[in-house]
């Protein structure tokens, strides 16, 4: 792909449409939609296709806007005003917007823009964002890249209109590494496979001739460690996603798993079983330099840093039932964080290290939850007969997971909103488990 690459217009663009002699700094105080209680009400938005000189710079402008309206809208924060209501067609969008016209439907916010073709496949993108009550543009962004990428450069503007609006960073130029399931349960074919957050760009990584499972992304977006079930001992195989290369790590007596990365991506922790006992280990990224961080006789697995990286979360049944712990990255200083009912296991570290997100089972159900990481606070978010294997947008604010419904016989991957809201299907080809979310795509 050609680099993507961004030229900020906005200096030129006031030039020419400042409104009412506001400034930006104005506009963000009076628009900006508050994430940090339970249930927001969402911003209406109105969403321009992108003007287009051809039919078919026009054509791509309506999918690349359908593309950033999905996003905004399944982030639960936005409702897209129907189209069908807009007052400026996108042409006319290309000066400034009629205000108070958009009032009258009540849009808080306007993206409008142009989309065109250079080179030989090249595309170039310009939006703007506009802050409707205030009567002022609140952001201008070029994109220039391949024609192929154009769903990425959608996804990039979304995540603009997203931190210019909530403040907080988007999420929605990521992937998700995952294992795609077919067959029945006896046979079960399961696939390393990668896609886009939306599901968009699904492709098979692995041939299913070997069972996967675990699968975690780098910190850089382009490795992924996994679990390959092969003989005489299962093993975790890092894999190039630019070159498809893939190696066992390291030579064990017993079997590795439970492969995460550190924060830096220079680390790797890995559980190690042998001789009826698993521990954690922290190696290179190659699989060199292990160093043993457990030694208890119980199950200690499951390990995840936290973003600094200088703490671990792991689970352990080393009390008697399967419990959630924190250690430092040494090893060292080991405590107990989960005391609720029930039995915990699968820690993921926020992003930003305000929590660990679980799978706890209670009662006969299984709840994806959250809680402060020294076990302060917990709150389950979801409640199904089988959810499992958290993982976390890159900006803090979405978990998903797998579930899996014995009803219709499907295991598919949901998104919650930490508040416990917006409960999403995330779109497969087939039956999907074990996500892992990258990080914003560079």
């Amino acid at each position: 792909m050609r680099q993507l690459t961004r030229r900020a217009f906005q200096q030129a663009g006031l030039a020419m449409f400042t409104v009412g002699g506001l400034g930006a700094g104005q506009a963000e105080a009076q628009l900006k939609v508050d994430i940090t209680s339970g249930r927001v009400e969402p911003m209406p938005v109105a969403l321009s296709p992108l003007a287009g000189v051809t039919a078919d710079d026009a054509s791509l402008g309506v999918a690349m806007i359908d593309v950033v309206g999905a996003d905004l809208q399944g982030s639960g924060l936005f409702r897209v005003i129907d189209r069908r209501a807009y007052i400026q067609s996108p042409q006319e969008l290309q000066g400034i917007p009629r205000f108070a016209d958009w009032r009258q439907i009540n849009a808080q916010a306007l993206v409008s823009g142009t989309v065109g073709r250079q080179g030989a496949n090249g595309i170039f993108v310009e939006f703007r964002l506009w802050d409707i009550f205030a009567g002022s543009q609140m952001r201008g962004l070029r994109f220039d890249g391949d024609a192929g990428e154009w769903r990425r450069i959608a996804h990039k503007i979304a995540d603009v209109v997203y931190e210019r609006l909530t403040g907080d960073s988007g999420y929605f130029d990521t992937r998700i590494v995952y294992i795609s399931e077919t067959g029945p349960a006896t046979r079960r074919v399961k696939r390393l496979a990668i896609m886009d957050q939306d599901g968009a760009g699904h492709t098979f990584l692995t041939d299913g001739g070997q069972l996967v499972l675990t699968p975690h992304i780098s910190p850089d977006g382009r490795r992924v460690a996994y679990l390959v079930y092969q003989s005489p001992m299962p093993k975790v195989f890092m894999r190039d996603l630019a070159t498809g290369r893939q190696n066992a790590l390291g030579s064990f007596r017993g079997m590795s798993f439970s492969p995460r990365f550190s924060p830096d991506g220079s680390r790797l922790l890995m559980t190690l079983a042998a001789d009826g006992n698993s521990d954690i280990f922290a190696f290179s990224a190659s699989g060199g330099d292990p160093r043993r961080l457990t030694s208890s006789p119980a199950i200690d697995t499951s390990p995840s840093y936290s973003p600094d990286g200088r703490s671990i979360s792991f689970n352990s049944d080393r009390g008697g039932s399967p419990q959630l712990y924190v250690m430092d990255a040494d090893g060292g200083n080991v405590r107990r964080i989960s005391y609720g009912a029930g039995n915990y296991g699968s820690p993921a570290w926020s992003p930003r290290g305000d929590l660990i997100a679980f799978t706890k089972i209670k009662g006969g159900m299984f709840h994806i939850g959250v809680m402060e990481p020294d076990g302060g606070n917990e709150r389950l978010l979801t409640r199904s007969f089988l959810d499992q294997g958290p993982t976390w947008s890159p900006n803090g604010r979405v978990i998903m997971f797998s579930r899996e419904d014995p009803i219709r016989d499907r295991t598919r991957l949901f998104t919650i909103d930490i508040t416990g809201y917006n409960e999403r299907e995330v779109p497969t080809p087939l039956d999907a488990s074990d996500p892992d979310w990258s990080p914003l795509i560079s």
